[in-house]
């Protein structure tokens, strides 16, 4: 077959894979379309959004498909508001784009949680059916799961030796506490989302940056941070949500409901944190070489242990703002994360 056949030849095959997909698509009952923000080869869309929506469409045997689409409808702090009002069915995003909308989600952002995101994941999920989710911060929409990325620490192209050395550093964050705590310890906080992370760190608008040790490798930053520094647990973690328009959920048959329900809740927190366990352990190993890891000691631990405290109980507090027991929920989540971490 010479070289113009096939060509040819791969336009048709093209052309009949989309018309598959199309036919597919119009065949189920209810098409979904969710909207997203990150590029299609990050991890938490090719490893765990994607498999996922292809889980739906098989339990309910082709009745009820997801379409990722293949732009977003708007910037990462507009995902709630897109599925609350139906302009996407579904949508997911960090609850710390937009400050001050969430309250309850602080407790799963908290220093020193755990080195496993299954075990951060799954705890904030049962304490969010526990007890969060009387605050009635998700109304309009019905939550699919929440989850948390591994535990976040703090990476930079200026030496950090000490957690003394951060100070007068510009450091991006992506939550108000990674903003209370990048403060406390004398940084420069930097607001941008991780979209955002090169261009802000090539260019010197940061010095640094809090991030999970899979978001370094992802978004290139390897050749460009020297130096990082490492607390057991992380120094904080970003609560994340995937949801949907409620009225949209209530349109799907009770019966296909039923057969899409295992795949939400904690059992898709569960699936999130193994995806960022994943990427993680191979964000670290991709810094062999590039960056210096200096993990804390138990000294300077239990330092930023007694500096952090009030930050803490001012989280805690305002988790109390909502109605709900913030330190009950604080407490369940550490027993949560215990429990799982010892079923690991």
């Amino acid at each position: 077959m010479n070289v113009k056949l096939k060509k040819i030849a791969t336009r048709v095959t093209s052309v009949a894979a989309s018309i598959a997909l199309y036919t597919g698509i119009a065949q189920a009952d209810t098409v979904l379309t969710m909207n997203s923000w990150l590029p299609p080869t990050h991890p938490q869309v090719s490893e765990l959004f994607v498999p996922w929506m292809a889980d739906i469409e098989r339990v309910t045997e082709g009745r009820v498909k997801i379409n990722m689409l293949p732009a977003p409808l708007g910037p990462p702090p507009a995902a709630f508001d897109l599925a609350k009002n139906g302009v996407a069915d579904i949508a997911y995003s960090v609850h710390g784009y937009t400050p001050g909308r969430f309250k309850t989600p602080m407790i799963a952002e908290m220093p020193f949680m755990s080195d496993s995101s299954v075990a951060t994941s799954v705890a904030f999920w049962r304490v969010h059916e526990a007890l969060l989710k009387d605050a009635g911060e998700y109304e309009g929409v019905k939550v699919l799961t929440l989850f948390t990325h591994g535990p976040g620490e703090i990476f930079s192209t200026k030496p950090i030796e000490t957690p003394e050395d951060i100070s007068g550093q510009k450091i991006r964050i992506g939550s108000a506490l990674a903003h209370s705590i990048a403060t406390d310890l004398g940084a420069v906080p930097v607001e941008g989302p991780s979209s955002k992370a090169y261009e802000l760190l090539s260019q010197g608008v940061a010095d640094g940056i809090f991030f999970p040790f899979e978001s370094v490798n992802f978004f290139n930053l390897n050749d460009i941070l020297d130096y990082g520094y490492t607390v057991p647990g992380g120094l904080y973690n970003t609560a994340m949500f995937v949801v949907m328009n409620e009225a949209k959920w209530n349109s799907i048959s009770p019966e296909d409901q039923a057969l899409i329900e295992p795949l939400l809740g904690e059992a898709f927190a569960r699936r999130a944190g193994e995806m960022w366990d994943k990427v993680d352990a191979e964000g670290r190993a991709s810094m062999e070489g590039k960056i210096a890891l200096k993990a804390a000691t138990p000294e300077e631990i239990e330092v930023l242990r007694d500096r952090l405290a009030p930050i803490v109980a001012s989280q805690i507090a305002k988790v109390s703002e909502t109605g709900i027991d913030g330190q009950a929920a604080y407490d369940m989540l550490f027993d949560e994360i215990a429990k799982i971490e010892a079923e690991e």
